[in-house]
């Protein structure tokens, strides 16, 4: 399927909008709703910019409204606030295309199931870096097609970063007060395997495939960073062997493969987007060439 973004995506987002930063009233967008009219990578990476920052205005203040949802994860203020933020912008720029947010309700897949495109956000991905103000938190907005990602933003709006990419493109990443600069990922053989991992779910296997590679240099990172950091070529490789939804990794899903990197499960294969349940297995990101990893992986998980 061709993506509503495929005319209007193809090149580099221009200058931040800052005038479309206010949330959208009847006025927010001249002219016809259609998408296909407006640019999707300058709309989507401003609404990315807008939820941040309405992340960092709760950011700044000494109580962030913390709560636990069912499953015992934080919520805070900012959550709620950059996934209505989202939410009303994305319908604004078309509202047949349905959302489905980490915040949003659950949504049966008897009625997912229909769904050929739709928007997968995750409006805070690192709620517990957030809590700690360590500034590694991101706004993950990605549109998926026919199960698979084919655009995402990513933005730490603390840190100033902004990642994105569309499928059949390239992968792009600016930091503000600097030039937008195309990325691309790294091959380990060129100065040493360099491993990504996350700061709030390193889990038990990690240390021991740590151990079994080499006690390779680590990189650590907490959200969708982590993809990010082999999509830019700071790290080659991220496994993920602990629990994942699949709107905290489908945007940088994306800018990961137009990088050049892969992004498959433990056995190689794709991921696949939109399935009965959200849960992803484990995974791993490798830049180009991919680090032979998996041989490693099998002899230890067939000693535990």
């Amino acid at each position: 399927m061709v993506s509503v973004f495929s005319a209007s995506f193809s090149s580099p987002i221009p200058p931040r909008q800052k005038s479309r930063h206010a949330l959208p009233g009847k006025n927010t967008y001249r002219g016809s709703r259609n998408v296909r009219t407006v640019s999707g990578t300058a709309e989507v990476c401003d609404i990315a910019r807008a939820a941040g920052e309405a992340i960092l205005e709760i950011y700044g203040r000494a109580d962030h409204g913390t709560t636990l949802k069912d499953d015992q994860s934080p919520l805070t203020l900012a959550d709620r606030a950059a996934h209505d933020c989202i939410v009303q912008r994305l319908s604004a720029l078309d509202a047949g295309i349905p959302i489905l947010s980490e915040e949003s309700e659950s949504v049966p897949f008897e009625e997912r199931r229909v769904w050929k495109r739709f928007w997968l956000v995750d409006p805070l991905d690192g709620t517990k870096e957030f809590i700690k103000r360590n500034g590694e938190f991101t706004v993950n907005i990605a549109l998926i097609e026919e199960g698979r990602p084919v655009l995402g933003v990513v933005y730490a709006p603390a840190l100033g970063q902004l990642y994105w990419a569309r499928a059949g493109g390239a992968a792009y990443r600016t930091v503000e007060g600097s030039r937008q600069e195309q990325i691309r990922v790294s091959d380990y053989r060129d100065s040493g395997l360099k491993v990504v991992a996350s700061r709030s779910h390193a889990g038990e296997l990690m240390p021991r495939f740590l151990e079994a590679v080499g006690n390779p240099e680590c990189v650590s990172s907490g959200s969708s960073l982590k993809f990010c950091l082999v999509a830019d070529g700071t790290a080659n490789l991220y496994p993920r062997f602990g629990p994942t939804m699949e709107w905290d990794i489908a945007a940088a899903h994306a800018i990961v493969e137009e990088a050049g990197g892969t992004v498959t499960d433990t056995e190689e294969q794709a991921l696949a987007f939109n399935k009965p349940d959200l849960h992803n297995p484990h995974f791993v990101v490798s830049g180009a060439p991919p680090f032979p990893w998996r041989p490693v992986l099998e002899r230890l998980t067939q000693t535990v």
